[in-house]
């Protein structure tokens, strides 16, 4: 039953044979480090008092970065672009474990070190997101594949970033920001194999989404 199950699974997308192991364990530890930089920078970003006397600051203000650092649609793009880009689901899952938890662990400690409270009920939130990101992004993984299946995860994929990255009601679709958009955008981008399945994945994604949208944190 297992066997059979591989099986189909390869004829979805084949996992890179000829890679270089320790090369593998580097970039894994370098996506850990990227993920606790962003978790830090996110949570400074969120204490930081702006002043529009200061050129930086006026900068970080137009760019709004503490607010999409604090919104899903960043992080799950940046999962999902590091589960596709691995070389096999297995390694998507680790990767991506690894990059949640650092973010979450370095934007929980410096809360508790810098913010003056300690805010363990809402972090536990995303220490069960980055625990089930192992299934979730191995499953992503095979999003890049080929097949029916793989354009039903695509659709699935599509659909929770329509809902992250846009204003999803019962009936309509609104625009949630240029920036939200280019997420979108490069969603969609990392997914491409080719323009028919893209469009199906598309169009399947936008529909899904409205049926999604009572259920996805705004």
């Amino acid at each position: 039953m297992i066997s059979e199950i591989e099986s189909k699974l390869k004829q979805v997308r084949t996992k890179e044979e000829d890679v270089n192991e320790g090369q593998q364990i580097f970039h894994s530890i370098m996506l850990f480090v990227f993920g606790g930089v962003l978790g830090y920078v996110s949570k400074w970003l969120d204490l930081l008092e702006l002043d529009s006397g200061i050129g930086w600051h006026r900068v970080l203000e137009r760019l709004d970065l503490a607010n999409v650092l604090s919104a899903l649609a960043v992080w799950m793009l940046l999962s999902l672009a590091i589960a596709v880009c691995s070389s096999s689901p297995a390694r998507a899952a680790l990767n991506v474990f690894l990059f949640l938890a650092a973010m979450c662990l370095s934007y929980h400690v410096y809360t508790i070190l810098h913010g003056g409270f300690n805010p363990l009920s809402y972090m536990m939130g995303w220490y069960i997101l980055s625990a089930l990101s192992t299934l979730l992004a191995a499953v992503c993984w095979y999003g890049k594949g080929v097949g029916t299946p793989s354009v039903v995860i695509d659709v699935l994929i599509l659909a929770v970033m329509t809902c992250a990255c846009f204003s999803v009601g019962h009936w309509y679709i609104g625009f949630h920001g240029a920036l939200n958009a280019v997420f979108y955008a490069v969603s969609v981008i990392l997914l491409h194999r080719n323009a028919k399945w893209t469009s199906i994945s598309v169009l399947g994604g936008l529909v899904l989404a409205l049926v999604f949208s009572p259920f996805f944190p705004q």
